[in-house]
This record gives structure tokens, sequence and C-alpha cells, in this order.
């Protein structure tokens, strides 16, 4: 377990770029990869916590920033309570044919 939180999601974020690397430049790409406990790619951060900045200046609430990353957090959790679900009701109904 020795590695550092994030490192994981750093090399996922890479192997994502290289895999799009053919984009035609009129697209911004901008790989997001978060770790089951937490921790997201370093450029995924500054990228939200810009655009929660962004969004706070329209909307003219300094929390906006916050309230992105809870929103993200929150599906997280949710897609995370799905799999685990799924994962479960499929076992059950193996064990039952």
């Amino acid at each position: 377990m020795g590695q550092d939180a994030g490192a994981l999601a750093q090399l996922a974020a890479a192997r994502k770029t290289a895999k799009y690397a053919a984009l035609e430049s009129r697209y911004l790409f901008q790989p997001t990869a978060v770790e089951s406990f937490g921790p997201v790619n370093c450029s995924a951060v500054s990228f939200l916590s810009g655009l929660g900045r962004r969004i706070a200046e329209v909307s003219v609430e300094i929390r906006e920033g916050s309230f992105l990353f809870q929103r993200l957090s929150v599906l997280i959790q949710r897609f995370n309570a799905v799999l685990l679900h799924d994962c479960f009701v499929d076992e059950v109904a193996g064990h039952s044919s």
C-alpha cells in the first residue's frame, strides 16, 4: 500500500490523456480520475476549482466551488452504491440457480 494518496488517480488521468490524444484541437479534454477513497487527479482538481470560481462569479454564491465538489462526491457515492448493490444481487441470483 505504500503509494501516495492520489498516485493511482494521476496514473489513470495520464492514461486517459494518452487515449484521447488524437482528439481535434477544437475540443478541450480534461481527464478526471477519482480513487475509491476520494483522491482526484491534480489537473481535475484545478479545473473543477476554476469552474467553481466561475460559477460563483455568475451566481454571486461564494460557496459554489464547495457545492460542486459536494455534488460530485454524492454522485460518486451513489454510483459506488449501485455497483455494490448489483454485485450482491448477481451473487444471490447465482447461488439460487
